[in-house]
């Protein structure tokens, strides 16, 4: 894939990051500090978190998955020698960090950008679980320290994971601060999306999914996207809007190919 890159290309250093570029991510850090985590949550952690992992697999184990359609998109990242940044709606967290999951079994290198609040200690735990790498911060707070963690990352040849979305929505927005990692890193996007015939939604401001046991689910992965690494940073929104409709473009194609249109990709 010529829009590929290897980790060794990519370029990014905080020695040659443009000045603009690092004053644009470091007034973007977070000014309130990480909650430190009380003694009785850390119990409820260290008790809890088997179960609730457990519960996990015992739930996914359930799920049918009818068809990943665009599959063969990643094929090229499998195995750390292309680096990439899969990014899906943080309401499909579930779907996507299954997928994810099922792609670091057969070699893929991951590394989940997750917050940094104390939220993000049970995510954290559980992607370590299945062999991931974890950055904790995100793509639009604290972005100096998670650029240096990605830096690290990508140069052992992991691919960075984020909910395009998150922490905070609003939903189906695709955060700037995922374009402009992609951008100065110098890897593509890949999109995903996914449908499921029978979930749960949670009351919150993702309307977080949790498919039901025994849910028919579509997944699909979208054709890599690259940023132009000579982009300039007020001229990103076209790129924004481009994968923000990629991944409500496969959304629809995954409600399709559920209800057994014709209209869907095989």
């Amino acid at each position: 894939m010529r829009d590929a890159l290897k980790p060794s290309e990519t370029g990014l250093t905080l020695s040659n990051l443009p000045r603009q570029d690092f004053d644009s991510i470091e007034s973007r850090r977070s000014t309130a500090s990480r909650r430190r985590m009380s003694s009785g949550r850390r119990l409820y952690y260290f008790l809890g978190l088997p179960v609730l992992r457990a519960l996990i697999r015992l739930l996914t184990s359930t799920y049918r998955i009818e068809r990943i359609i665009g599959a063969d998109y990643i094929e090229p990242f499998i195995g750390g020698e292309l680096i990439c940044a899969p990014c899906y709606w943080h309401q499909h967290h579930v779907c996507g960090s299954t997928l994810i999951r099922s792609w670091v079994r057969r070699g893929f290198k991951a590394c989940f950008l997750v917050s940094g609040s104390v939220d993000g200690d049970v995510p954290e735990r559980i992607a370590r679980a299945w062999g991931a790498e974890v950055i904790r911060g995100s793509a639009n707070q604290s972005g100096a320290l998670a650029l240096r963690d990605m830096q690290r990352r990508m140069k052992d040849g992991y691919s960075i994971v984020t909910t395009a979305d998150g922490p905070r929505g609003p939903k189906y927005e695709f955060k700037l601060g995922a374009v402009l990692m992609a951008r100065i890193a110098g890897v593509p996007i890949v999109p995903i999306a996914c449908s499921a015939d029978r979930a749960w939604y949670l009351r919150r401001w993702d309307n977080f999914m949790v498919p039901k046991p025994f849910a028919r689910i579509v997944l699909a992965v979208g054709q890599p996207y690259p940023i132009p690494s000579n982009a300039p940073l007020d001229q990103l929104e076209p790129h924004r809007q481009h994968v923000q409709e990629a991944v409500m473009s496969l959304m629809a194609e995954c409600d399709r190919a559920l209800n057994g249109s014709s209209e869907a990709r095989v």
